[in-house]
């Protein structure tokens, strides 16, 4: 029998997603925190799941509503990027065979060729990509684009997706006002960002973690990503990045570290004493980085992580795939470690964990009542995946993009097989065109290895 065994994705329709009504779900396959079950039915009401339980119970409770039978779906949480740049969509392939600190020859002059307009169509055409690849969140690590970061919001708004959104504070200005800019916001969660440690003096790496923490936000900044940054930040400071926040006081459960590849034993104690979060990025330690963050031994000493694209690839299963691949290549085989945590493990990383280190543990990331309806609907009645025997494995290794029929965020649709049915998504992608080759052109980026064609 396959994972789903009932009828083709054909009977599943739009408008069973649409309005703002109660909603009561049956699919086939249900994801909650204890994993894949069947016979389960979700009621979906103002944004949010109201009830979660046997379909029989909900059915017989709600007798004034007409059930959604998704035969041959999974409904399951949408995935959560823990560390994204939404201003750099326009550079994607051009970064791609370049040595690892690609941010000063790349990324830099990329976005500061941006304008208010090409920043917003940079911002909105990487929520279509997250959307498309199932990430219902993503975080934005901060733009250093010449333009107030309310362009980078309506980009995300308007595309659909929720956005943890930072403002780069490294000269200790203009926190305060961000954080309190969005408050009850339905889809823009506030952050701060100071890039590197080095980029800021201690005094505003500690108050901006302190301001941070009293708001409820994240303090996102990337630690220890590779052999450079380390060296760097000994030369400028005398301690490694982690190490220099411990000392400054920085690290907490508000502090959240990207890549974090090149970790010291002690630093991972310090992260799991000090409850700092981790964004693991297995795609950007494939294509630009010199290390893989030892998640699986993250996960063994209680240091919270969850995953991110690094505006890589917004494919959230290409993503989990790539979590567990790199695990297992870079610390699975030596050990003889041949399941690297298994498929639940990616999954949750992917999904509730990367919610609870971006500080939105309590919003979104699972199925449960009185969290955001920001789920997916997957067809699971396909070749790659018959005859199904563990799902959660088969999600991480076998499942794809083309899967998902509907993105829901805070219980709207927005997506339905990969393209939004309120706004024109084809429309913004030939935008895009146009826009992003002139802005390439303004940043004359630094190569180091020309275009395969060249």
């Amino acid at each position: 029998m396959g994972a789903g065994s009932g009828k083709p994705g054909e009977a599943v329709r739009p408008g069973q997603f649409s309005g703002s009504g109660k909603k009561l779900l049956v699919p086939e396959w249900l994801m909650l925190p204890k994993g894949p079950v069947r016979g389960q039915a979700v009621l979906v009401d103002g944004g949010k799941f109201r009830e979660v339980g046997p379909a029989r119970k909900l059915i017989a409770a709600h007798r004034e509503l007409e059930p959604v039978r998704l035969d041959g779906h999974l409904i399951m949480p949408g995935f959560v990027d823990a560390h994204h740049h939404l201003t750099q969509s326009f550079g994607k392939a051009q970064s791609f065979g370049q040595p690892s600190e690609i941010f000063k020859t790349i990324w830099e002059p990329l976005e500061h060729a941006l304008d208010g307009e090409s920043a917003y169509l940079s911002a909105k055409l990487a929520a279509l990509e997250a959307l498309r690849g199932g990430f219902t969140t993503v975080a934005d690590a901060g733009t250093r684009a010449p333009v107030d970061v309310a362009v980078v919001a309506k980009g995300a708004e308007e595309a659909g997706v929720r956005c943890v959104l930072s403002k780069i504070v490294s000269q200790g200005k203009g926190g305060e006002e961000h954080l309190g800019r969005w408050e009850a916001h339905p889809l823009i969660h506030p952050s701060l960002a100071i890039a590197v440690p080095e980029d800021a003096t201690g005094k505003v790496i500690k108050r901006t973690a302190d301001l941070c923490g009293e708001a409820g936000a994240v303090l996102q900044i990337h630690v220890n990503e590779h052999l450079a940054s380390v060296e760097r930040s000994l030369k400028s400071v005398g301690r490694r990045p982690v190490e220099y926040l411990h000392h400054l006081g920085a690290l907490g459960p508000h502090t959240l570290g990207s890549h974090a590849t090149l970790l010291t034993p002690g630093e991972m104690r310090m992260l799991a004493d000090s409850g700092a979060a981790i964004s693991y990025n297995p795609v950007a330690s494939a294509w630009k980085g010199n290390a893989v963050a030892h998640a699986t031994m993250l996960a063994a000493m209680g240091v919270r992580f969850g995953t991110g694209t690094d505006g890589t690839r917004g494919d959230g299963f290409r993503l989990v795939d790539a979590a567990e691949t790199a695990q297992r290549l870079a610390y699975g085989m030596a050990s003889g470690d041949s399941s690297c945590g298994a498929g639940r493990m990616w999954l949750e990383h992917a999904t509730s964990l990367s919610a609870d280190a971006l500080g939105l543990g309590k919003v979104t990331g699972e199925i449960a009542a009185g969290k955001a309806a920001d789920f997916l609907v997957v067809d699971v009645n396909v070749p790659e995946m018959t005859p199904s025997w563990d799902l959660e494995w088969e999600l991480v290794r076998l499942a794809n993009r083309d899967q998902i029929t509907a993105v829901v965020v805070d219980g709207k649709l927005r997506l339905w097989k990969g393209w939004p049915r309120d706004w024109d998504g084809p429309a913004l992608v030939a935008r895009a065109a146009e826009v992003g080759p002139e802005v390439v052109r303004r940043a004359d980026l630094q190569r180091v290895e020309p275009t395969t064609a060249r």
